[in-house]
């Protein structure tokens, strides 16, 4: 009798890593492996990889040794950025057994063979190159909402990134693969598509598609009930894309761009593509025409140079800008980026007190935003009930909700009022029907 072989994945970064772990998890389900979860005994364990931050690639190591603890005779893959980057040094780590990169951890079987597992240091294969292929995917292991990913890799080379060094050039997927792709989706019963990528406003740069056109097609060939951005560049948030989600209910009112910084000399500094005064004006028009969307940036704070001067223009941009939500990240250095080698390097002492000042700020606007939407109506998409009688979904404009659990209403959209902020960040709603 042949024995079921187990396997455990562990998941590191963006939205896009668990769009593509779901995706090499059904190629072991189609080979007649069982999924256990990262911890548990296991005969192969694929972990992928994030290098987005110093603090990422602790957590890769941290998680790879915890394998090699946990799961001493399983054949152990590391994948993703982190290992694209790393990949001779994460092969000597103990109890690595494989090391794919970018373009190779979809091919995971042709280089595994019989995940025999290795008594000497792993095999690494991480050969960039000028790689256009796209693969395509999308989680599914979520009841409610799913990543999609159309696009990945990045031409901007921003100076503090190495995502463009790991992921490769911009390349997307075609608009009849993603309308496939969003079709099994939802006859899974999954409610929401969140399309992801690198840089997806970079949508069909090498082709003849646009974002803009993709969300069209999607609008006509589909029928999934909620669609959602993940984030898009300013510079490539452009009227038209505002205007189409303006005019459509599938189109979640929620926008994530980019700022990184306040001060104009800063975003020069790290090769941005836009001024502040870009940045602002599309804040303006999302707000002129979605009063209540929700609007999020990311800032980096500590960046080579970056003055006292600097951080109070970003606080006061970010104090006088109508954003919904902030999303904090003290800077590190990445090998091989032209911000690793500049000078005037922030201290880190200082770079935790002005993140201290940030996530303060944050936290002020989601109240702020929250508060404004209090007394209102939103279609929200509610993900799970616990035991103590609740359950969370989110609203289009991504704001958390608490409601009385009601078990036809999981996995359904519902009309919920909002009535009530609360200490965790999460508003308390009243639900009005479920449809």
């Amino acid at each position: 009798m042949t024995r079921i072989r187990r396997v455990a994945f562990h998941t590191l970064g963006c939205k896009l890593n668990f769009a593509e772990t779901d995706t090499i998890g059904r190629l072991f389900g189609e080979k007649g492996f069982t999924k256990v979860d990262f911890g548990s005994e296991a005969d192969v364990v694929v972990i992928n990889t994030c290098t987005v931050t110093g603090s990422a690639d602790k957590k890769c190591r941290n998680a790879i040794g915890r394998a090699a603890r946990t799961s001493p005779g399983a054949f152990l893959v590391v994948v993703g950025c982190y290992s694209q980057l790393k990949a001779s040094e994460i092969a000597g780590m103990p109890g690595v057994d494989l090391v794919l990169g970018s373009r190779e951890k979809f091919r995971l079987f042709e280089y595994a063979g019989d995940f025999v597992k290795r008594d000497k240091p792993g095999v690494h294969v991480c050969d960039i190159g000028s790689d256009r292929d796209f693969t395509s995917s999308h989680s599914v292991s979520g009841r409610t909402r799913s990543f999609l990913k159309v696009q990945d890799g990045c031409d901007y080379y921003c100076s503090y990134c190495a995502i463009p060094l790991a992921r490769g050039r911009s390349r997307s997927a075609r608009p009849e693969e993603i309308v496939k792709q969003v079709r099994d989706i939802e006859a899974q019963g999954i409610r929401e598509v969140v399309l992801t990528g690198v840089n997806i406003g970079d949508f069909g740069k090498h082709g003849r598609d646009s974002l803009l056109e993709l969300l069209s097609i999607l609008d006509s060939d589909t029928g999934i009930e909620r669609f959602r951005l993940s984030s898009v560049e300013p510079d490539l948030l452009d009227d038209g894309i505002i205007g189409f989600i303006a005019g459509n209910n599938r189109f979640a009112p929620h926008f994530h761009m980019p700022l990184q910084s306040g001060s104009d000399r800063v975003l020069n500094l790290m090769n941005r593509k836009y001024t502040t005064v870009l940045f602002a004006d599309r804040v303006r028009y999302i707000r002129k025409i979605m009063p209540f969307a929700g609007i999020g940036a990311d800032v980096i704070t500590g960046f080579p140079g970056e003055t006292e001067k600097d951080f109070d223009t970003t606080l006061m941009f970010l104090e006088d800008t109508d954003i919904s939500f902030l999303h904090i990240f003290t800077y590190s250095d990445r090998e091989g980026t032209k911000a690793a080698a500049m000078e005037n390097k922030v201290t880190p002492r200082e770079k935790e007190r002005r993140s201290k000042i940030l996530h303060r700020l944050a936290d002020e606007k989601k109240v702020r935003f929250q508060e404004r939407c209090l007394g209102q109506e939103y279609r929200v998409l509610f993900e799970a009930y616990n035991k103590k009688g609740r359950m969370y979904g989110f609203t289009g404009n991504y704001i958390r909700v608490e409601a009385i659990a009601d078990e036809k209403a999981v996995n359904r959209m519902a009309v919920v009022e909002l009535v009530e902020t609360a200490p965790d960040g999460i508003v308390k709603g009243v639900v009005k029907s479920v449809e």
